[in-house]
């Protein structure tokens, strides 16, 4: 992420202040640090020339971690903010059409 994307991060943040999977922060950090155990257990298979089909089975355990923590993001979006949205009498089709573009982007990848 860039310096720029960072700080937009960072002030979007500002704005809404902590977000709803604060409570879970510790727990999908724990999941990210396995993931990243994962990734890095890839680059090992690399270097030590591991058969080709055992790398791709690891590389698609590790994309089903990624999607599972994607999906609980977006499930918790439509249930957490797009709802605050609603309650608060805001117009909730905006945080709607975020989670339908976030969708778009987990299917296209």
């Amino acid at each position: 992420m860039t310096a720029q994307e960072q700080a937009a991060d960072a002030g979007t943040a500002e704005q809404h202040g902590a977000y709803w999977y604060a409570a879970d922060k510790q727990a999908l950090l724990g999941r990210l640090r396995r993931i990243e155990g994962q990734v890095r257990g890839l680059h090992r298979m690399i270097e030590q020339d591991t058969y080709c089909i055992d790398v791709l089975t690891q590389i698609s355990a590790a994309t089903r971690a990624l999607q599972a923590v994607a999906v609980g993001l977006l499930e918790g979006h439509i249930a957490h903010c797009v709802t605050e949205a609603a309650k608060d009498g805001g117009d909730p089709s905006a945080k709607v059409k975020e989670a339908s573009e976030a969708i778009a982007r987990l299917v296209r990848s």
